[in-house]
């Protein structure tokens, strides 16, 4: 496996592998990662589907893509952003047909949309029930919170071993519009890693600018299962890939010994019954370890989440503490699933059932919530309130069958601990009711009202997620382990807890991205994986990056102390009359 850029490969169909013909392939879970690999295998390594199989514990697929109508109520537990420079992603889906319009790819489709309907927001965020808090596109950091984001860009990832975001930001940080604009955005807590967060500034360091207002963001039309999942599954399906339901994976054995890593043996239960799959070489297996949705906990309108911090047996992290049990360098799960009080958060999804609520969120997000088009273009934040309530409106209908009229609002609350501002529970406690209220009190709604709206006027559906932000935790290299681990002939790890250079966690492309590369190094594909887009080495992003972040201010408006001053005085001259003084000022730093 290698990485490419340019379009010269992005264009070229590889030849088939020599021997893919006597390959098989298991798939452990139905996620994004496992329906990528399945097509990747099918389009790229030319594996025949009927030799490709999905193991799914599950009745259906999708992993935390969802977008379910339960016996509740809808229900989305989270939602995913995209940008333009998600190269795998992109390589994917304009190969996947799309399931409402014959002759164009899902890349297609979701091109012309955000062609004809740009995302961008009018209000990012409130306080004061409901008001404005007019942040504009200010970041609000001064020279010192400004210099110690560029010491956190600059550190290598091994200074950043386990070091949580704490111990290099303070208040000059962390009492900012960047910081609140960052953190709810990506759902980064204070004390989480440090060199994650590093990543995400190197990997969005184009997109900067754009935080404050989300046009850098693109979105489907429909929630994310209908719009990715439901493609991608009528394709494998199409050419044969068998899904099998109810299969609960229970543990890989594997055989190591001296430069050599092979998975042995799959046990597992299928509808209760105990079972195992003896693996070659020639059987590759594709394993998505651990999960930032494990031990979901639904509520409904009249009911509470609450919370299970448990590792169950069967479950992804139970099944990954066996695997990394057998090896080193299959990761160490327990730094990512034994701190739930630290990376939970609750969300909802609010079905409003008639237009009185609608005034409110046309009031603050300013357009038509049932006009088809772009509603919030993001997330709003209330600014004051003690869960950190976000909450966002994807362009409606969220669902193919969606009741004309509804519209459909999700929400998430970062401290799920705190009692509300309104309803004096934490949102753990809070019924789906109670949460609506809680929403619709930040927005401003008379609070006589409240009460009536939220138990008439809306139906809500709560969920508990206790590692929903586990890929944030404080790690070190090794933590996670390789996507395909030194010496492994048939077996990669895939998804957001595998390991690969540069790229983000918590994102589409990461799955998708982990998955491509297990595919072409086990099936050797004769094809490059695009690199992860280098806007970390384009100076005129860098250049741009630093001028928004410093909300335009001038590189001579920096005051970095009297010596720092005359040396960067003494760089300027240097410059002047050159062509990067000419990029500079192009950049409005000069």
């Amino acid at each position: 496996m290698y990485y490419s850029s340019g379009n010269y490969e992005a264009f070229a169909r590889p030849e088939k592998p020599e021997g893919i013909e006597n390959k098989s392939a298991y798939l452990i879970g139905s996620g994004l990662a496992s329906l990528a690999a399945a097509c990747f295998l099918v389009r790229d390594a030319q594996m025949e589907g009927k030799r490709i199989h999905i193991l799914e514990k599950e009745s259906h697929p999708g992993g935390a893509l969802d977008g379910d109508k339960i016996s509740a109520g809808y229900v989305m537990r989270g939602g995913r952003e995209m940008d333009n420079h998600f190269e795998c992603m992109w390589d994917l889906f304009h190969s996947i047909p799309s399931i409402e319009t014959e002759g164009v790819s899902v890349l297609d489709e979701y091109y012309w949309l955000n062609k004809k309907d740009p995302n961008y927001s009018l209000c990012r965020a409130t306080k004061n029930r409901g008001e404005n808090a007019k942040t504009g596109d200010k970041f609000g950091l001064s020279d010192k919170g400004s210099m110690e984001i560029m010491k956190l860009f600059m550190t290598t990832d091994e200074d950043l071993a386990n070091v949580k975001m704490t111990e290099i930001f303070d208040d000059e940080v962390f009492k900012t519009n960047f910081w609140m604009y960052w953190r709810t955005m990506f759902a980064f807590k204070d004390d989480q890693s440090a060199l994650e967060m590093k990543r995400y500034m190197q990997r969005f360091i184009h997109h900067i600018g754009g935080l404050p207002d989300f046009k850098a963001l693109r979105f489907t039309r429909y929630n994310q299962y209908e719009s990715m999942v439901l493609p991608m599954v009528k394709y494998l399906e199409e050419h044969g890939v068998a899904f099998h339901y109810g299969v609960s994976v229970t543990n890989v054995l594997f055989d190591i010994s001296a430069g050599k890593k092979q998975a042995k043996r799959i046990e597992l239960l299928r509808d209760g019954k105990e079972e195992s799959i003896d693996l070659t070489e020639n059987d590759l297996l594709f394993y998505t370890n651990g999960s930032n949705v494990e031990n979901s906990t639904y509520g409904s309108q009249t009911e509470a989440t609450g919370m299970d911090s448990e590792i169950h047996p069967g479950g992804s992290f139970d099944l990954w503490r066996k695997i990394a049990a057998q090896d080193p360098s299959f990761g160490k799960p327990d730094k990512f699933c034994t701190n739930p009080e630290d990376s939970n958060w609750v969300s909802a999804t609010v079905n409003t059932l008639d237009e009185k609520i609608l005034p409110y969120i046309k009031n603050i997000c300013q357009r038509d919530p049932l006009s088809g088009k772009v509603v919030t273009g993001g997330i709003v934040t209330v600014t004051d309130s003690s869960w950190l309530l976000s909450w966002t409106i994807n362009r409606q209908p969220q669902y193919r069958n969606q009741p004309k009229g509804q519209v459909l609002v999700w929400l998430y609350g970062m401290f799920s601990d705190k009692p509300g501002d309104f309803i004096k529970k934490s949102m753990r406690e809070c019924t789906g009711q109670e949460i609506c209220e809680e929403w619709l009190y930040h927005l401003g709604v008379p609070v006589e009202e409240i009460p009536e709206l939220a138990a008439h006027s809306a139906n809500t559906v709560p969920v508990m997620m206790p590692f929903a932000s586990a890929y944030f935790q404080p790690r070190e290299a090794g933590d996670r382990p390789l996507v395909v681990p030194e010496s492994s002939v048939n077996f990669a790890f895939i998804g957001n807890f595998a390991e690969t250079p540069r790229d983000t966690v918590f994102t589409t492309e990461y799955s998708i991205r982990t998955a491509m590369e297990a595919v072409y190094t086990l099936a050797n594909v004769d094809r490059g994986v695009p690199e992860v887009w280098g806007s970390v080495f384009d100076l005129r992003d860098l250049l741009n990056a630093t001028v928004a972040l410093r909300d335009g201010k001038k590189i001579t408006d920096l005051h970095l102390g009297f010596i720092q001053d005359i040396v960067l005085k003494t760089a300027l001259k240097r410059v002047k009359g050159t062509e990067i003084e000419k990029l500079m000022k192009n950049c409005r730093m000069l």
